[in-house]
């Protein structure tokens, strides 16, 4: 971040406590928005008329925008001063919000979200900051401790809130509960951090990184969601917006590589540790994101699930990761790191396994399990991976870090989710047109089914059709079932990534930055 002419003293009574409260709202706020809306999607699509694919563009846009504004930070603090850039950012993401909720199609809701994104992007590196420079530097581990609690809490409460909202009162209530916590977060915010700003300064940007770093970044989340639509590269379109991505990402590197003020420092791939950390973090984010969108999608459509009852289900994360967090964290500084995100890959990987084992008729029980043993894996994903990816940097590089870090991390999640619902439709499709193949007289299970049918008064055409409902719905399961096979066997292909790391005992003035760059 920027510099401070003035070190201001730590909080203390009533002001650290009110503190604390603000910038944990504001958190608690944003972190919610990422997966509020996820079980919410089919009451979208279906109230703004539009597909449930084109849906999740109101999970992905917010995820892109963000990402792309994560980076900024550092410069935009420099310009505006920390106090001021985060009481801006709550205030316009309230505006944002309120925007959505009164969305009355899916364009305009999908350019609220955007905006939504962006000013989301310095909110979670800036409320760090205060929050740490709020606490006396012995009390550091506390402020981390219920910051972390904040973030894991608010991606459970998100699902729940969101169908519970979604099933009793109407879909844009889930953006209408940001304005009263952020009006509270931002009087707060005002009221106790007014006086302790950073020092402001014209800091240059680099305007042609970041026009290339929108456009092949826009591009690329555009062809990934209208792909399936168009018919991926039969179409003139994608093949458009996959060549200005292409390109434009290619004139990105080599300008990042080369300009005096870089956006991204991409120099830090060259480290062993950055590239092996951040790649196993982002990647397996997006495998974890892309299935946290899939399976509320998959419970509503497939299973007959209310948007309420798959928030429950998928709410039992929060459990182990809430308790055993601290424990990971105690543990960390005296454990190899490597070991400990190895485990909570296989623990990953296991539980993406029980699920492909589902069927139509899988009980509530057999929902339930997966999700509670990944709590475990979440416990121990962010902390260990986070300290391998900025283990051995000098602490001038480690905010660059956290930044780059944070950016390819959210727009793997973005990608994630779009990959994940393409991939579910095509091998839905691929299924369907396997079990059609045996839709014929010479296969004798058919041809006796459809007699019995016949046998109970229904037309041939009637057969046919309810044939071809169960067709559909047994397709989507064996799609669903290849999605979550596939994620388990790709978190154990990550896990070689970890081991080509060597990281080294951070010293704890890492540790702010680390937690920073973990969410």
């Amino acid at each position: 971040m920027s510099q401070q002419n003035v070190v201001h003293p730590p909080l203390s009574g009533g002001k650290l406590v009110v503190g604390t409260i603000a910038v944990s709202l504001a958190v608690f706020m944003n972190v919610l928005d990422t997966s509020i809306a996820n079980v919410s999607i089919p009451s979208i699509s279906g109230d703004l008329g539009v597909s449930s694919d084109q849906g999740t563009w109101v999970i992905t846009s917010f995820a892109v925008a963000n990402a792309i504004s994560v980076p900024l930070t550092g410069w935009l603090t420099q310009r505006f001063g920390q106090v001021r850039l985060f009481l801006g950012s709550i205030i316009l993401f309230v505006l944002a919000s309120w925007l959505c909720g009164l969305a009355p199609t899916l364009p305009f809701l999908l350019a609220a979200r955007v905006l939504q994104g962006a000013v989301a992007g310095p909110m979670i590196p800036l409320s760090q900051t205060l929050l740490l420079a709020s606490y006396p530097r012995e009390k550091a581990p506390i402020a981390l401790s219920m910051w972390s609690m904040t973030t894991l809490i608010a991606p459970v409460a998100g699902p729940i809130l969101g169908g519970w909202i979604s099933d009793n009162i109407s879909w844009p209530w889930i953006f209408y509960v940001n304005i009263p916590v952020g009006f509270v977060a931002a009087i707060a915010t005002f009221m106790i951090f007014r006086d302790r700003d950073s020092a402001i300064r014209r800091a240059p940007i680099d305007t042609v990184g970041l026009s290339l770093l929108v456009v092949w970044v826009g591009a690329l989340q555009i062809m990934l969601d209208k792909g399936k639509d168009l018919d991926w590269f039969n179409s003139t379109t994608i093949v458009v917006l996959a060549l200005i991505a292409v390109i434009a990402f290619a004139f990105f590197i080599v300008w990042e590589l080369t300009a005096e003020h870089p956006v991204v420092d991409l120099s830090l791939f060259a480290l062993r540790n950055f590239s092996g950390g951040t790649i196993a973090l982002s990647v397996g984010y997006g495998l974890y994101f892309g299935n946290l969108v899939l399976l509320p999608l998959w419970l509503q459509t497939v299973i007959g699930y209310t948007a309420t009852d798959a928030g429950l289900v998928m709410a039992p994360v929060g459990l182990f990761a809430v308790l055993l967090s601290p424990i990971t964290g105690k543990f960390l500084p005296r454990t190899d790191p490597r070991r400990i995100a190895t485990a909570a890959f296989l623990v990953f990987a296991l539980c993406f396994w029980m699920r492909s084992r589902y069927t139509t008729g899988v009980d509530t029980w057999s929902l339930t399990l997966p999700t509670l043993i990944q709590g475990i894996a979440m416990a121990g994903f962010f902390i260990p991976l986070v300290s391998i990816t900025l283990s051995g940097l000098p602490g001038h590089r480690i905010p660059a870090a956290s930044g780059l870090s944070n950016f390819v991390r959210i727009m793997c999640g973005g990608i994630g989710t779009s990959i994940f619902s393409t991939a579910w439709e095509h091998r839905s499709i691929v299924h369907h047109v396997q079990l059609a193949e045996q839709a014929n007289s010479f296969n004798p299970i058919f041809a006796n089914s459809t007699q019995q049918m016949k046998a109970l008064g229904f037309s041939q055409e009637q057969t046919y059709g309810l044939f071809n409902n169960m067709a559909t719905q047994q397709a989507a399961q064996l799609g669903v079932n290849d999605m979550f096979y596939i994620s388990a066997g790709i978190f154990v292909a990550l896990i070689a990534l970890i081991w080509i790391t060597r990281p080294e005992r951070s010293g704890g003035g890492d540790s702010a930055a680390a937690a920073s760059a973990a969410h």
